[in-house]
């Protein structure tokens, strides 16, 4: 089976789909990648084929950031690679509206990978849901608009979908979190699956990695790992981080994620990093603090680590709620009248919260989550060649 990895670029997003497409590999499937240039190394340390988005003219078409905007370009680079590879189905991330209408005009399945938690509604039972931030129904509201639009612009609105029940979903859709980070007793959407954590990143530089653990031994503070996520019109976390990690017992190691402008005070003991890897850095520190993307979240659980969070916008709120309502987090309001490093100190030594994390992260490990998506896919595939045809839908097709 040919199979095209076309998920966003920047590393929460490809890394995972990589992990899958890795174990696809290893069964004698073929598998290759497309997105920005900037991904290519990463493509070639995974052992798979690449191809830049940009010679199909999708310069920002596989990017995080201009995701809600470049869906058709995405969706034209996306059509264009599948039918050169020959694909006979695409392995995708959440929020990749162009990739999922590629699939649709090829006639070719699609397998979602998602976040850590569910993105859109439940099918049953999210009612009773504490909302962070903006409530599921609303964001599913955007997401199936911003599909809508997209559709329009390739010129697929007049045909039937064939996904019209629930379109954002694909034929199927993998959550990389465990059950525990759902709302109890609300029910999943019918093709949405568990397969774990999808860890995978590149190889961390060995003398990197000892600099900085040089350095932290020099300190001897405890050490927190801050990883840090867009804003999305929220507030800097660095007057935060400053208050926490100057005078305090703490010490910090910061990637800056996809944040700009840090802001580090001269007298903070803050490292200030931007690595391709985090795993490494974890494992040297005793707590995770991070605004609660998937990202560093599953890597400070697969470590056991408990997390401070700290939510901006998007996906950011749910996350964190999530980790709140599981008991392998605390809540780290970005105020200044809050004092950060009593509350560090609080989450550091909360027993129960470090019990709590070890127990899920040791789930999430025993999951074997590669094998687990790569049989999902191929199951995808094997129901995708013999349909039950969908009469509207197959009138439709060209």
């Amino acid at each position: 089976m040919n199979i095209l990895l076309c998920p966003l670029s920047d590393g929460g997003y490809l890394y995972p789909v990589i992990a899958a497409g890795r174990a696809l590999t290893g069964r004698g499937h073929h598998v290759s990648v497309l997105g920005r240039s900037t991904a290519a190394p990463v493509a070639a340390e995974a052992g798979l084929p690449f191809t830049a988005a940009e010679y199909y003219g999708g310069q920002r078409a596989f990017s995080a950031t201009w995701w809600g905007t470049t869906g058709l370009a995405q969706y034209r680079a996306t059509l264009r690679a599948a039918r050169e590879t020959g694909a006979d189905l695409l392995v995708t991330s959440v929020l990749c509206n162009g990739a999922l209408l590629a699939a649709e005009a090829l006639d070719i399945p699609v397998v979602v990978v998602g976040l850590s938690v569910h993105l859109w509604d439940y099918r049953a039972g999210g009612e009773s849901e504490t909302h962070l931030g903006r409530s599921r129904e609303s964001r599913t509201r955007e997401g199936l608009r911003l599909y809508t639009e997209v559709r329009e612009q390739a010129g697929l609105a007049t045909r039937g979908s064939r996904w019209t029940d629930d379109p954002l979903l694909g034929d199927a859709l993998l959550l990389r979190g465990d059950p525990a980070l759902e709302l109890p007793r609300a029910e999943l959407p019918e093709r949405v699956r568990h397969v774990g954590p999808l860890a995978w990143e590149p190889s961390p530089d060995p003398a990197e990695v000892d600099t900085v653990r040089d350095h932290l031994e020099r300190s001897g503070k405890s050490v927190v790992y801050v990883h840090l996520g867009r804003f999305f019109g929220g507030g800097s976390l660095w007057p935060l981080l400053n208050r926490a990690f100057t005078g305090s017992r703490f010490q910090a190691v910061v990637e800056r994620g996809r944040s700009t402008d840090p802001r580090p005070a001269a007298d903070a003991d803050i490292l200030l990093v931007r690595k391709p890897w985090m795993g490494p850095f974890v494992d040297l520190a005793g707590l995770v603090l991070t605004n609660s993307t998937s990202a560093p979240v599953l890597a400070a659980l697969l470590r056991g680590r408990p997390l401070a969070v700290s939510p901006n916008g998007s996906e950011q709120p749910l996350l964190a709620g999530a980790c709140l309502r599981a008991g392998v987090a605390a809540r780290v309001p970005n105020t200044p009248s809050v004092a950060p490093s009593a509350l560090l100190e609080s989450v550091w030594r909360d027993r129960g919260l470090r019990t709590r994390a070890r127990a899920l992260g040791h789930r999430l490990a025993a999951t074997e989550s590669a094998a687990r998506a790569a049989d999902i896919i191929e199951r995808t595939a094997q129901a995708s060649a013999t349909p039950e045809e969908d009469h509207e839908y197959a009138t439709s097709r060209p």
